[in-house]
């Protein structure tokens, strides 16, 4: 983190020895077959570069003994506990910046063209092998009239060809270009970089929804009858104007703003509701077995602010003392589960997010 993040690229040869893929080919087609699952088809077949948008039933996709196809599946730790558990191996970056996990699957001489990233990126090869082509951060053309955004100058400066285990880190901004070497697999670890527009657009349009009371409205009892009927009257001008300026969200509607935007699922996203027993039986069910968050559930917390999947969440001390933890751990043994519902506000929120589908009890 102090020499390479957001500096310069590194390849971590057999950083994990002895990896296979989390999930089998055959699971991840299915997977691909989802509705609610993100998944792109990019094929180059002829030297025509194609890309198509799933869902893809198994048997429509090309088999792998044909050269030059990619399958990228996206955001697979939402949708599988093994792909999560894979995600979880980079925790040394925190929670509010990691986006998610996808995983490409290629034939021989696939891959989606050179390119750049705007987010960092962890490339994890999981099975066969996979060269890559790297290049420093320059102003890039792009190939008109493709369906991907592919470099047309791109001009390689280091090359690595990774094995199962090997990762490539790669900061944003820099051009790279991955072609599988045989059918091969690869997991992309990426990260969350708010842009500013996109940031400023979701704060405005929540202020808007935000804003209580009266809601005043121009007026212009008296005017006399326009002689330049296509002008912008100034006094129209002057009030829209000073409505814009006059409006600041304080510093608290920010902050927590900032909370539920890192914590918002997104929009493929949804929870199923659960029936909970009695409060004292759910409480002696998680004092024996434990809690887990949903691998889909985002929690953050700062100060005593704390939110969980696009909530800002009221607790007490001593009920926030447990509440981070499990943000931090995204889990409670047993024994803290037993302390953390000793208290009644933690006991309630847990509950609360247990019917919601947000956490769960795990298996005795």
């Amino acid at each position: 983190m102090r020499q390479h993040w957001q500096r310069r690229a590194v390849l971590l040869r057999q950083a994990l020895p002895g990896i296979a893929p989390p999930l089998p080919l055959d699971e991840l087609l299915q997977l691909a077959a989802e509705e609610d699952v993100e998944s792109r088809l990019i094929s180059a077949f002829s030297g025509r570069w194609r890309l198509q948008h799933g869902p893809f039933e198994p048997d429509a996709l090309p088999p792998l003994t044909r050269k030059r196809w990619t399958l990228l599946v996206q955001g697979v730790d939402l949708h599988d506990d093994r792909a999560h558990a894979l995600l979880e191996r980079f925790r040394f970056v925190p929670d509010a910046r990691v986006d998610d996990l996808m995983i490409s699957v290629a034939s021989d001489g696939g891959g989606v063209g050179p390119h750049t990233d705007s987010y960092d990126v962890f490339l994890v090869q999981v099975w066969g092998r996979r060269r890559w082509r790297v290049a420093r951060p320059r102003p890039h053309a792009l190939i008109p009239n493709l369906p991907l955004k592919m470099l047309a100058d791109f001009e390689p400066e280091q090359e690595f060809v990774l094995d199962p285990g090997d990762i490539l880190y790669l900061p944003p901004g820099w051009g790279h270009d991955g072609i599988a070497e045989g059918p091969c697999m690869t997991c992309s670890v990426g990260f969350r970089a708010p842009s500013r527009h996109e940031f400023l657009s979701a704060l405005l349009a929540d202020a808007a929804d935000a804003i209580a009371g009266a809601d005043p409205r121009f007026t212009d009892r008296g005017r006399a009858a326009a002689r330049r009927p296509g002008e912008l009257p100034a006094d129209l001008r002057r009030q829209l104007s000073a409505w814009a300026h006059d409006w600041r969200p304080d510093a608290r509607q920010v902050n927590e703003f900032i909370g539920r935007f890192l914590t918002e699922p997104k929009p493929q996203v949804w929870f199923d509701s659960a029936d909970l027993p009695s409060p004292r039986a759910f409480a002696e069910r998680a004092g024996r077995a434990g809690l887990r968050l949903d691998r889909r559930s985002r929690m953050l917390y700062r100060g005593r602010q704390l939110f969980i999947n696009g909530e800002a969440v009221a607790a007490d001390a001593p009920a926030l003392q447990w509440l981070r933890t499990l943000a931090d751990r995204r889990h409670l043994t047993a024994a803290a589960a037993q302390q953390a519902l000793a208290h009644p506000i933690c006991a309630d929120l847990l509950r609360q997010w247990c019917s919601h589908g947000w956490l769960h009890i795990n298996k005795a």
